[in-house]
């Protein structure tokens, strides 16, 4: 199933720009790689997980193929990559996936995705400060919060301090690893308390003011 993805999305390519028009098949299955490092960090069976910003579909496709127990919410606002993603899910025959196209801090307001889900995951989307006000908020409490980064990790860490104390979240474990010859890592955010009501901003203000 996995290389029917690469398929799908190496052919979704040619149509629009989902990733890299340069991009090669073995760039591809790093991607996959990176993407699947999280199952070594937590244990995902029976989890009900939402990826924001799914884009062409990392990590949540090859997440959601290796993990049928699990049930996989994908958020993305683009149309087109909504579109492709869903045309992939029903291609590739997820059960277990489901796709919106939709805003992830209107999402967040909503009471049957406010404090929902065990699991958030977000690769390649925002700085941490972003990504805590868009995501926590969805997490149930005793929820995690799973955020892909680079070598500028430490760095953001450090400077969504105030993020986490505002939101009620506390970094958990930084899982750092190799992809390709790049540093990678999984940051993982444990939220122990509710957020506070007036978050996630609408309007895009988390990205404007960053908390």
């Amino acid at each position: 199933m996995i290389n029917d993805y690469i398929r799908e999305l190496l052919e979704g390519n040619k149509k629009q720009n989902l990733i890299s028009r340069r991009a090669t098949e073995k760039e591809i299955r790093e991607h996959v790689a990176d993407s699947e490092y999280l199952t070594k960090v937590i244990d995902l069976k029976g989890l009900q997980v939402l990826d924001m910003g799914s884009g062409q579909g990392f990590p949540a496709i090859p997440l959601a193929i290796g993990e049928p127990e699990s049930s996989f919410v994908l958020v993305e606002s683009d149309l087109k990559k909504s579109m492709f993603l869903k045309e992939l899910v029903f291609k590739l025959g997820l059960r277990n996936v489901e796709v919106i196209r939709a805003r992830i801090e209107e999402l967040g307001e909503k009471g049957d995705f406010r404090s929902r889900f065990d699991l958030v995951t977000c690769r390649a989307v925002a700085e941490m400060s972003v990504i805590l006000e868009w995501g926590l908020p969805v997490v149930k409490v005793n929820g995690l919060l799973a955020a892909w980064k680079g070598a500028r990790a430490g760095e953001e860490i450090r400077a969504s301090q105030k993020a986490l104390d505002i939101l009620g979240g506390k970094v958990r474990r930084v899982a750092n690893y190799d992809i390709g010859g790049k540093e990678r890592c999984i940051v993982i955010v444990h939220k122990a308390k509710e957020c506070p009501p007036q978050f996630p901003r609408r309007g895009g203000k988390a990205k404007k003011r960053p908390l």
